[in-house]
């Protein structure tokens, strides 16, 4: 008797599992805004001597047009980085268009082509000063969507902080493409 419990209870979770796990794709095919976050680690690496690692923070914001493309901005704190006597501190907002493939399932794969605008501010032996910067970036990432409305994602993302959308558009042979920040990162998106 317990066998035939055990092999009914069994066979009840593969079937819902089964079951769920084909129908997310309809209504992760719909269109719609998602809100969501990402915490992560950034690689900084620049010719101004402030090579680090840190830590990451993004609230993100999107419209989902169909299944395959989404409009997407955020705000990133890239944090401080540097030492006691020259560092840095940086964050931004972004815009980006966003291609999605589904894969199977709940599975997804994006792209992501976009444009940084951010703010940082130097500070050497006391005295500090603002810079404000244009960067173009791309990412791709993978998102698994746990139910139809809450996915979790893992992206990977390289701004390049001397690089601006203006620089591609007028010449794209002459443009310099040394990358700066290099994000790592996961995170979790809500669909309404």
């Amino acid at each position: 008797m317990k066998k035939l419990i055990t092999t009914l209870t069994a066979l009840t979770a593969v079937t819902a599992f089964n079951t769920y796990a084909q129908s997310p794709d309809e209504n992760l095919n719909e269109s719609g805004i998602y809100v969501g976050g990402n915490y992560g680690y950034l690689r900084v690496e620049g010719e101004d001597e402030f090579d680090d690692d840190k830590d990451v923070w993004q609230g993100v914001l999107g419209y989902k047009f169909n299944s395959y493309i989404a409009l997407e901005g955020s705000y990133i704190d890239f944090g401080d980085y540097g030492n006691n006597v020259a560092g840095a501190s940086t964050d931004g907002y972004t815009a980006a268009l966003k291609g999605i493939v589904p894969i199977v399932g709940g599975l997804s794969a994006y792209a992501k082509l976009g444009q940084l605008w951010s703010e940082t501010d130097y500070r050497l032996a006391g005295a500090t000063t603002t810079e404000d910067d244009e960067s173009v970036f791309v990412g791709a990432g993978l998102s698994f969507a746990v139910t139809p409305q809450f996915l979790i994602n893992a992206e990977y993302v390289v701004y390049d902080t001397e690089l601006d959308a203006d620089q591609v558009a007028d010449d794209l042979e002459d443009t310099n493409f040394e990358t700066d920040l290099k994000q790592a990162s996961l995170g979790v998106e809500y669909r309404f």
